[in-house]
């Protein structure tokens, strides 16, 4: 879930490029061309951005909360080493394309429900067939339960039904098999999105910080105040994070953020309670304001 103008794109010396539209099983899907980039196109369902995609230029990432999950694409490992990667939740397949740039020859998993959605892109936006990518059409849950144990190096989750969260992937036990799926050394990232009370938020990193020793989290500073609806990027992993060269790109994104980790973060969470599967709730819905 993300904010983003929409608008008519231009090819240049092409003419115009106009959106295209169809069913899917999550709503209407619409690919907007970007009125900057001839390559460039955004996902939107059911008027929601959900992603964008630079088709010239994969390793583009114009979303500021993809930005900062592509710096921990980065930084999991030393540059152009292949990584193997789960991502739970397809949209545009965007950061499968930025992980293919950014790291040949790694193999990535996408688990993407709405099987109608992967059709649509697939068709207006294809992936470059050298890539090594597999997306699976079921529930996000349901694939991760038949990855091997310590499969990845990295399990990415940005799943949206609409604009808000699935409840049964924001509970201990879904991180259970996250962790059974990711190697020792592995990363946990996920999308979170959430406004004033920022009572989602909090309970996410306390569900983190109870089944990982490591966490940070990057938003803006907007968000942190709880004075704005907003997506968070979380890390979490059993091992040291880079945590100060993460803080240094994300202030240096063209949106800055703040990264918080450690005492600050679990001040920041102020007691909050983990969440099971018999307690969790789908994040909030976001106002309408967001998509203006």
């Amino acid at each position: 879930m993300a904010g983003k103008d929409r608008g008519r794109g231009r090819q240049r010396g092409r003419g115009p490029v106009e959106a295209v539209s169809g069913p899917v099983d999550g709503g209407l899907a619409e690919l907007v061309p970007d009125r900057e980039r001839p390559g460039g196109r955004t996902l939107l369902i059911d008027g929601a951005p959900q992603s964008h995609v630079d088709l010239d230029d994969p390793a583009r990432l114009d979303f500021a909360y993809q930005r900062r999950i592509g710096h921990l694409i980065d930084l999991a490992a030393p540059a152009r080493q292949p990584l193997n990667v789960v991502h739970l939740g397809g949209g545009a397949f965007t950061l499968a394309r930025y992980t293919a740039a950014s790291r040949p020859r790694s193999t990535q998993q996408v688990v993407e429900i709405d099987a109608a959605l992967v059709a649509f892109v697939r068709e207006h936006l294809p992936l470059d067939p050298q890539a090594r990518v597999r997306v699976r059409a079921v529930d996000a849950r349901a694939g991760l339960a038949k990855l091997a144990d310590g499969w990845a190096d990295l399990v990415i989750a940005d799943v949206f039904s609409g604009a808000r969260t699935p409840a049964h992937l924001t509970s201990t036990e879904f991180l259970d098999d996250v962790r059974r799926v990711l190697a020792p050394t592995g990363w946990y990232v996920a999308n979170l999105a959430d406004g004033p009370p920022l009572t989602h938020l909090r309970g996410q990193i306390a569900t983190a910080a109870s089944r990982f020793t490591e966490l940070a989290l990057a938003a803006d500073p907007v968000v942190w105040r709880g004075r704005r609806f907003g997506n968070a990027v979380l890390v979490a992993a059993d091992r040291e994070l880079p945590v100060a060269e993460f803080t240094r790109r994300v202030a240096g994104d063209p949106h800055p953020g703040r990264v918080e980790h450690g005492r600050a973060l679990a001040d920041f969470a102020g007691g909050a309670a983990p969440v099971a599967d018999a307690s969790a709730v789908a994040s909030p819905q976001p106002p309408p304001s967001v998509f203006r």
